[in-house]
């Protein structure tokens, strides 16, 4: 096995890996309980969504060191770039994921009823964190590394595509639900974020099965040709 195929078998791992956190939209629904921080329900899978998300950062920062050795043949600065979106979407995840954390270490602790509005402010600026780290950054990152994998080939055209095109349409779900329009929650915002869901897992799964196609000194190698025949 080439190192090619090792990178594209890290990478694709690691963005398959970053699908483990779709249950918190489940584990999290206690928190969303306005007497959540006082008690009352098991607070079990609140953690677990925890570690889950914990699980999403360290594999967003694990694809964008595994590709980059590959993309920045392609385009250095925009190789850098995503290397450092996804290293703040990350950042941007783990600060989440401390707020839900206090959250429940004030619960634990015994709230008394007088921090039921601290709880609250816990969770919107969760939810808050969340649109900067894991709506916002998302569309940044389909732009650089869709861009990259388009113009360089290296998987088929249509799978960029899929993450070009919705990134716009992603911006517009979250400038929505910044201005009121909708919820974060809402199918608006389901529906927007899937075309960009779909790019990463189809991304994942593709480089896993079949890999990068092959390139030479940060060009896509040329197709053999064969002999004329007299």
């Amino acid at each position: 096995m080439d190192s090619l195929r090792k990178t594209s078998l890290v990478a694709g791992g690691f963005y398959l890996l970053t699908f483990v956190s779709i249950p918190t939209l489940t584990l999290y629904a206690p928190i969303r309980e306005a007497d959540y921080i006082l008690g009352g329900t098991p607070d079990t899978p609140v953690v677990v969504g925890g570690v889950l998300e914990v699980i999403v950062a360290l594999a967003c920062i694990g694809t964008a060191i595994a590709l980059h050795p590959v993309l920045k043949r392609q385009g250095e600065a925009r190789a850098l770039g995503f290397v450092a979106a996804r290293v703040l979407e990350a950042a941007g995840i783990f600060i989440g994921v401390a707020s839900i954390l206090t959250l429940v270490a004030l619960r634990r602790a015994g709230a008394e009823p007088d921090a039921l509005v601290t709880g609250r402010t816990l969770v919107a600026f969760y939810d808050s964190v969340f649109l900067l780290s894991q709506a916002l950054l998302p569309a940044v990152n389909a732009l650089l590394l869709g861009s990259l994998l388009y113009q360089s080939r290296l998987v088929p055209r249509i799978l960029p595509v899929l993450g070009l095109a919705g990134a716009p349409l992603l911006v517009a779900s979250d400038l929505g639900t910044l201005f009121g329009a909708w919820d974060r929650l809402s199918p608006v915002a389901a529906v927007a974020a899937l075309p960009i869901a779909v790019w990463e897992f189809s991304l994942g799964v593709y480089l896993v099965v079949k890999g990068f196609k092959p390139v030479t000194d940060g060009t896509v190698a040329p197709r053999p040709v064969q002999d004329a025949t007299v």
